[in-house]
């Protein structure tokens, strides 16, 4: 059963195959995702990596902590959103 995980704390300069290039050694990668600002577009510096459960432990225990371009990363078991109430104009 695939696992998502949220990768924080990424560098502006990283591309989605570079998450997918450092994940992709601890299992399958079966997507990436960067999350961008639904106003200006501009990625945030998040994103979730999708892995089979298996691999997702090996590779969260392995890469949380780990520098990118001078960032350390923050890698974690993905939580379920919790609902906001929506805003009205």
């Amino acid at each position: 059963m695939p696992k998502s995980i949220y990768v924080g704390n990424i560098p502006f300069s990283a591309s989605e195959d570079d998450l997918r290039n450092m994940f992709g050694q601890y299992g399958e990668v079966i997507s990436v995702k960067f999350i961008n600002d639904r106003e200006t577009g501009r990625f945030r510096g998040f994103g979730f990596v999708e892995m089979e459960d298996a691999n997702a432990k090996q590779a969260i225990d392995a890469l949380n902590g780990k520098e990118m371009s001078g960032r350390a990363l923050r890698v974690n078991e993905a939580q379920e959103r919790q609902s906001r109430p929506r805003r009205e104009y």
